[in-house]
C-alpha cells in the first residue's frame, strides 16, 4: 500500500458541507408556496438562467427580474433576496469541526463552490466563514464552475500546493471524481460522522 502523503490542505464545498444549500430547489419550493408563484415558471426560467448568474455573468438583482419579477409582484426585490438569504443555515458540528482541524493541524483552507456572488459574500458574512476559510474559490468570483476541471486547477494555483497533499470535501460524488482525476484525494461528504473517520484515517483525528 503506497504511503499517504501529508495533508496540508483542505478543498471544500460551502453548500452541503458547511452549510445548506443557499438556492436549491427546496429552497425554491418554499418560495413558490410563501409567495404564491408559479412554479413551473419560476423553475424553468431558474434552469434557463443560473448558470449565468452561479458564473458570475448576472448579478442577483438581474437574476431575480428574470426569474421572478418577469411581471409585477405585491412584494419587493429585496423582501424576496431577505427570504433567499434566511435560507441558509449551518450543517451540524461542520464549521466548528473544520475550524479545529485547521487549528490542530495548520491546515489551509480552500472553498471550492458554485454560488452567486451576493449569496456567497452574505454566507461568508453571516456565518464568518473567513475566520476558517483562507480562500475562496467561488464560481461567481473566477467565471467557472464545477465539474469543470479548470475551478480545481485554479484552486490548486491559488493555494500554492501539490494535489496529493489536498484533501477535497463535496456532498456531490460527481465533483469529487472529477477532482480525484487531478490526483486530489477525495472524500464523498454524507454527514460529519462519516466524513470525520475518512479525515482521521487521512492522519487527521481530532
Amino acid at each position: 500500500m503506497t504511503k499517504l502523503k501529508k495533508i496540508t490542505t483542505l478543498f471544500l464545498d460551502i453548500g452541503g458541507v458547511l452549510l445548506t444549500n443557499g438556492w436549491d430547489r427546496h429552497c425554491r419550493d418554499l418560495a413558490v408556496k410563501t409567495f404564491h408563484l408559479d412554479g413551473e415558471e419560476i423553475n424553468e426560467r431558474h434552469h434557463l438562467t443560473f448558470d449565468t448568474y452561479e458564473s458570475g455573468k448576472l448579478s442577483l438583482d438581474d437574476y431575480l427580474k428574470r426569474v421572478v419579477f418577469y411581471e409585477k409582484r405585491n412584494f419587493s426585490i429585496d423582501k424576496f433576496k431577505k427570504f433567499m438569504f434566511a435560507q441558509s443555515k449551518p450543517l451540524p458540528f461542520m464549521l466548528d469541526y473544520i475550524k479545529k482541524l485547521k487549528n490542530t493541524f495548520g491546515l489551509k483552507i480552500t472553498a471550492v463552490s458554485n454560488e452567486g456572488r451576493e449569496l456567497t459574500k452574505f454566507r461568508i458574512s453571516n456565518f464568518k466563514l473567513n475566520e476558517i476559510v483562507d480562500t475562496f474559490v467561488a464560481s461567481s468570483f473566477v467565471h467557472l464552475r464545477k465539474p469543470d476541471v479548470d475551478i480545481y486547477k485554479h484552486a490548486i494555483d491559488v493555494s500554492q500546493v501539490s494535489p496529493q497533499n489536498v484533501v477535497y470535501l463535496d456532498d456531490r460524488h460527481m465533483f469529487v471524481e472529477v477532482a480525484c482525476s487531478l490526483g486530489i484525494n477525495g472524500v464523498h461528504h454524507t454527514g460529519y460522522k462519516s466524513t470525520k473517520e475518512k479525515l482521521e484515517k487521512f492522519g487527521l483525528p481530532v
